[in-house]
């Protein structure tokens, strides 16, 4: 999809760096971006979150929880833009779950791959050993 399309909207990354699938790519090798903000300079005039990136597609769908129940999950958020981190809160919320802001893109990285965020709270407790 052409850049310019998604210019002025909010776009939700979902993706995850791994050089073994991806090739390696020297801005994120080196830690100079995160993947989101990498994701950003490829779309200049969006407004990127890094959201639903840590959790599996079949915890995206047993996880979620109508507003106020006391087990919903909360999912890290991350971005440069407060409005745009709204209307993903809100999109969230929709489909089930709080967030939890994460700060913006350049730590993004906290819930990517081999951090404590990455899809280690959703195992349940028989995978975590508890």
């Amino acid at each position: 999809m052409p850049a310019d399309v998604l210019a002025g909207k909010t776009v939700i990354d979902t993706t995850n760096y791994y050089p073994e699938r991806d090739g390696h790519i020297g801005a994120l090798d080196t830690d100079e971006l995160t993947s989101s903000e990498l994701v950003q300079r490829h779309l200049p005039d969006a407004h990127v979150v890094k959201a639903f990136n840590n959790l599996g597609f079949q915890q995206l769908f047993t996880l979620a929880r109508s507003s106020g129940t006391p087990d919903r999950t909360a999912l890290p958020i991350a971005g440069d833009d407060a409005n745009a981190k709204r209307q993903a809160t809100g999109l969230l919320d929709v489909l089930g779950y709080d967030t939890v802001d994460i700060g913006a893109l350049a730590v993004s990285w906290r819930s990517g791959p081999n951090t404590a965020l990455y899809g280690f709270p959703y195992l349940g407790p028989a995978a975590r050993g508890t």
